[in-house]
């Protein structure tokens, strides 16, 4: 029984050069999968290099829907039926003890090694991953806009095979209703009915990827619809193979351009390319060249190298090596305490290949020929559950570790008392204060007690105001005690505005401030052509962003608060108003018309510029891996801290009310900029300043806004 991520090898046929059809053993399906891992493998470890290392996975989705339906179609075309418990039971000894051996390392790993903030989302993904549904809780985060920021879990790469498991699942009802009806329909043309019947599911899939991928390219990326047509394309060749006889030359050139096309996806797309949408036809189409061109029967000259012992063995135990490389990369800076260097990258190779040998020949194998669960699809399923089960309680114990760890999971209502050498106040006072930048961080680990997005209790539930769609995005926070000569203050932006918000919420407390805040992630308060941020680049949501933007900028023109703070992450927000201008000179047009319609209604507009890049730039856990040397986190100042079209926008304006607060100075030197300033680190994850640091910054945005010295 074979998968895509590995095989059960069955011995090769005695003939010297079988048809495709008659040999149970593939060479050049097993080159493939070897090429597939290490692909992979690579991009995980060297990002920059392999940057479209990923289509890997789309070549052993098109390897699955082939080697699948090969042998459904055997079974259901001799005897007009599939067994789908046998089907299932052996999908279930092949996969999941390997599958579920891991994710139970990767979740006491995660207990030993990783920070506690990370353990409520590892929970959820290994629990996900375990019952085979990680991508869709991947699609879901995907959307969310604070989750995008969090760190990678030790199961993330379960979402490929949830996909692959859900193939598995539907496949077999799918060909057999398509059986059934062409007996009805069409008798004498069943397998031509079957193909029809999988093309059009293949047709739809490609559609909707297509369309998907461009409206929401995040989500289309993890979902099942979106990559069935993978599936269905190798499953087309399977119905189709005993009429696909290449002569030897067109074979040899078909193997050879299908490996290009691979290859050459490989090296040439990168994290901006738009997948699984139309660009994944050049590996789809690759990986069904050389499968087709494999099935001629004949030696091609590929084999020479593709036949090779290491290359098969590394395709034998494929499946092993993907389950295990991603925890390893994971796991290993945490343990080592410090970033991975290319040394440490290749013992993490060695180390996988290790591992997925030893889960091969011990695990794998063993499951599969263990006559206790093959004499009994009953005692596999039973089996299947109590594994799931094991997994689910040690999830289930990540979450509840993470849950006792209450008392550090609330930010402190009282604000921070800094010593005079502490945090940005070492910066600002150099002569007393010796190497702000090389002090260890007294406590380098994040917790929920240093995240911006939490709130203290005076500000009330979201309001139905500032709605995006179905998105509430407003609250009120009174400090006023129902004055109603009390200041109003507003704070509007995306995260990068709400990452202010506790320095702003001490002003507040202080002042009897009847503070506001609105905040849309990845969306610029700015009268600008949106183009999207990130990977979502999708029309809906960048006029959703805009529409929002637009209603905010009125209702505070209307709400006439004393002072406006605004910022946003304008670096990484794309604008395109179609004449080709620098973003920045577009911003500054769009920015400015939103604050001169604020300061013509008597309010004064703190723009509150964006920190230096964190994870942009450096390892986003280098403060955590290099906790007694932070000057190892220093980065050049040009690269950390470019230009920021909001601050470069506020410091061009005319307008006297329009006050522009640069933190550039509380970072960096005149050469690098840091992640840990006077022992208190700046940042609490990827992009996002911690909390204790913002309100530590508190002084020094009063200092610069007249009226709140």
């Amino acid at each position: 029984m074979t998968t895509s991520l590995g095989t059960a090898r069955d011995a090769p046929s005695a003939q010297p050069n079988p048809p495709a059809a008659s040999r149970a053993f593939r060479p050049d399906i097993q080159a493939l999968r070897a090429v597939a891992v290490s692909l992979v493998v690579l991009n995980h470890l060297w990002p920059i290099r392999v940057t479209g290392g990923y289509v890997g996975v789309d070549v052993f989705f098109v390897i699955s829907g082939f080697l699948i339906t090969s042998h459904l179609g055997r079974e259901l075309f001799a005897t007009g039926r599939v067994r789908l418990g046998a089907f299932y039971a052996r999908r279930v000894r092949r996969l999941l003890p390997a599958a579920l051996v891991v994710l139970a390392f990767g979740a006491i790993a995660t207990l030993l090694w990783v920070p506690t903030i990370s353990w409520p989302r590892a929970a959820m993904e290994i629990a996900a991953s375990a019952f085979y549904v990680e991508n869709w809780v991947l699609s879901a985060l995907s959307v969310d806009y604070s989750a995008q920021n969090d760190a990678a879990t030790v199961a993330q790469h379960y979402w490929s095979l949830s996909v692959e498991e859900q193939f598995y699942l539907i496949w077999p009802l799918a060909m057999m209703l398509a059986w059934m009806a062409a007996r009805t329909f069409l008798p004498a043309r069943r397998r031509a009915a079957v193909a029809m019947m999988l093309a059009g599911i293949g047709i739809i899939s490609l559609v909707a990827s297509i369309w998907m991928t461009w409206s929401s390219p995040a989500q289309a990326y993890f979902v099942t619809f979106t990559r069935a047509w993978e599936f269905a394309a190798g499953a087309l060749l399977a119905l189709a193979a005993h009429r696909v006889r290449f002569p030897r030359r067109i074979a040899e050139i078909a193997s050879l351009l299908g490996l290009a096309l691979i290859v050459a996806s490989a090296l040439v797309f990168d994290q901006a390319t738009p997948l699984p949408g139309i660009a994944a036809v050049v590996p789809v189409l690759g990986t069904l060249l050389v499968i087709a061109a494999g099935g001629t029967g004949v030696r091609l000259v590929h084999e020479r190298v593709s036949t090779l012992r290491p290359v098969q063995w590394l395709g034998d135990v494929s499946y092993s090596v993907y389950l295990w490389h991603w925890p390893l990369i994971v796991i290993t800076p945490f343990v080592l305490l410090r970033p991975m260097t290319t040394l440490d990258k290749v013992g993490v190779v060695l180390a996988t290949l290790v591992l997925a040998w030893l889960t091969r020949r011990f695990i794998e194998s063993p499951g599969q020929r263990w006559t206790w669960l093959r004499s009994s699809a009953r005692r596999t399923f039973g089996a299947m559950v109590a594994g799931m089960a094991v997994i689910a309680v040690l999830s289930g114990g990540i979450a509840w570790g993470s849950a006792m760890d209450e008392q550090s999971r609330t930010v402190a209502v009282d604000a921070p008392t800094a010593e005079p050498c502490e945090g940005p106040n070492a910066v600002s006072d150099p002569a007393r204060c010796q190497d702000p930048f090389a002090v260890p961080a007294k406590v380098a680990e994040m917790g929920e007690r240093n995240a911006y997005y939490q709130t203290p209790d005076a500000c009330g539930d979201l309001l139905p105001v500032l709605e995006a769609g179905d998105e509430r995005t407003t609250r009120v926070c009174d400090y006023s005690d129902g004055s109603a000569a009390a200041t109003d203050v507003w704070l509007i932006g995306d995260s990068h505005a709400q990452q202010w918000q506790w320095a702003l919420f001490d002003m507040a407390r202080e002042r009897g401030w009847r503070l506001t805040i609105s905040f849309l992630g990845g969306c610029p308060p700015a009268e600008v052509a949106f183009a999207g941020y990130g990977r979502d680049k999708s029309t809906a949501k960048n006029e959703r962003c805009m529409r929002w933007g637009e209603t905010a900028a009125a209702h505070v023109e209307r709400e006439r608060p004393a002072y406006v703070f605004t910022s946003s992450f304008t670096r990484k927000q794309l604008v395109d108003d179609g004449t080709g201008r620098p973003a920045e000179m577009q911003y500054a047009e769009g920015l400015t018309a939103y604050w001169s319609r604020w300061t013509a209604a008597g309010s004064t507009v703190v723009v509150l510029g964006d920190p230096p890049f964190n994870a942009a730039v450096r390892d986003r856990d280098c403060v955590l891996l290099n906790a007694s040397d932070p000057l190892r986190c220093g980065v050049g100042r040009d690269v950390a801290q470019p230009p920021d079209p909001m601050l470069l926008a506020a410091r061009s304006s005319a307008d006297p009310d329009v006050i522009a607060f640069d933190p550039t100075p509380y970072f960096c030197d005149e050469s690098l900029c840091y992640g840990v300033i006077g022992g208190i680190p700046a940042y609490f994850d990827g992009d996002h300043l911690n909390v204790e640091y913002t309100r530590l910054l508190r002084p020094f945005i009063e200092e610069a806004v007249p009226g709140l010295r």
